[in-house]
């Protein structure tokens, strides 16, 4: 009987992620699923009831669960319908070093759609008899008049047109801070304050973020600096995320890393006046505080469930969690949980190592008067904002009080390049900025 009662405990710790990034997808893990190479995004929660749509069909995402990320599925059909099959990538061999030398070109070509003998019926019946997407393909050249006339990379361009169509692709990545920063900023930047992979990482960066460092965080952009923080302090240390006012900012983003239970452990919230009070708070306040904020911090997660499991950064494809009744969900521990009488009392006598502050639309001024002094002294601090002016006024009035030295303003530069035989250039369409990060150390004013 113990046997049996000790073979249980082990199932259910088997279920659980013992690591904040593990190399399996898991159920009730959040994934980020990436169409066609790009061309679309969407953030998902796996579990056996999530369907993914795709053009006018919907496919089940159960076959995701387990495998490894990185994994390339592709749209097949079978008997009961289509569905996502995992591939393993095929190295091509590298025809393109005489694409120079190809003497063809396009000029002689009309579009009058009557290049392609293949008929919508045909194609249609070929998917009912179970045909595969590569084959369809391989049809549609066949049947094309013009395609043996186009020019070498003119065939690519239709055979990957094709592909895209007849057989889409989904690359199953893993969420972490610089996949889940470059969806957001591809289609929704508003949302993290236009904040660019590369400012963030400038962040981490001249807040010199390290394990076993407390960090102070003031993230008004969904918690996306929070969990980037807590992201490289890997379970050591401690991310205070500090507010204004009485309710916390919201930091739903945390849950798409899939932190284990140890590094949310170490995601607390605590507002400025709290940390900045000299007065010491009864027990019986401080826990009656604690469990009203704790609630408050819950509820409003809470109602964000829907936006985190199923945002999707594409209007045109969306996820729908399914609950099965028999099958038990593991959801997202929930970060950002009340610090203890304890520990503030810790940071308000040796101080925080590093402070951010990423807040959009408000002035940094108002923030840094209150934070910085919070900090240890010889302490760095990275400050973000969307525009120069609000930071330069900002950098200013620090060197008027006095408060900090080795002061600097950065503007980050990034530029994207398409690598190709005899085709690589920078890319036709990238950000112009990326924002600007205020850096500097604080010092002692006495």
């Amino acid at each position: 009987m113990e046997l049996n009662k000790d073979q249980t405990v082990m199932s259910e710790d088997n279920n659980k992620p013992q690591d904040p990034n593990p190399r399996l997808a898991w159920e009730g893990c959040s994934v980020l699923l990436d169409v066609n190479d790009g061309d679309r995004l969407v953030f998902a929660r796996l579990s056996g009831g999530a369907i993914l749509k795709i053009g006018n069909k919907n496919y089940s995402l159960k076959p995701l669960i387990g495998a490894p990320f990185g994994s390339l599925f592709q749209v097949e059909s079978g008997e009961d319908g289509s569905f996502l099959s995992r591939i393993l990538p095929i190295k091509k061999e590298n025809d393109h070093n005489n694409v120079m030398d190809d003497s063809r070109d396009n000029r002689e070509l009309v579009d009058n759609n009557e290049a392609q003998n293949l008929t919508g019926e045909e194609i249609e019946a070929m998917r009912r008899e179970g045909a595969k997407g590569d084959e369809i393909i391989e049809a549609l050249i066949a049947n094309s008049k013009t395609f043996d006339k186009k020019f070498q990379l003119s065939q690519e361009k239709y055979k990957l047109k094709k592909q895209k169509k007849y057989a889409p692709k989904l690359l199953l990545r893993r969420p972490f801070s610089r996949s889940i920063c470059e969806a957001y900023f591809k289609k929704y930047p508003a949302r993290i304050g236009f904040l660019r992979v590369d400012a963030l990482s400038l962040l981490l960066t001249m807040a010199n973020i390290t394990a076993y460092s407390d960090v102070l965080v003031v993230d008004m952009v969904g918690g996306l600096v929070t969990g980037a923080v807590a992201e490289r302090l890997g379970g050591t240390g401690y991310v205070c995320s500090t507010y204004k006012g009485s309710s916390p900012y919201p930091v739903e983003m945390v849950r798409m890393f899939n932190f284990s239970d140890k590094v949310i452990e170490r995601i607390v919230q605590a507002s400025v006046t709290e940390l900045s009070s000299a007065k010491t708070e009864s027990p019986e306040e401080n826990n009656q505080q604690g469990v009203s904020n704790t609630e408050n911090n819950i509820n409003e997660i809470a109602t964000s469930d829907s936006m985190v499991e199923d945002v999707s950064v594409t209007a045109e494809v969306r996820v729908v969690d399914n609950v099965v009744p028999e099958r038990k969900i593991i959801k997202a521990p929930k970060a950002g949980a009340k610090a203890s009488k304890e520990i503030i009392d810790m940071w308000r006598e040796n101080g925080f190592s590093s402070l951010i502050i990423a807040a959009q639309d408000q002035d940094p001024w108002s923030f840094v008067k209150d934070a910085l002094p919070l900090l240890s002294y010889s302490a760095p601090f990275a400050i973000y904002h969307q525009y120069l002016q609000p930071l330069a006024t900002c950098m200013h009035k620090l060197q008027q009080e006095k408060m900090a030295i080795n002061l600097q303003i950065t503007e980050p530069w990034l530029r994207e390049y398409q690598v190709l035989p005899s085709r690589s250039h920078p890319h036709m369409q990238m950000s112009s900025f990326g924002g600007y990060v205020l850096s500097g150390i604080r010092i002692s004013t006495t």
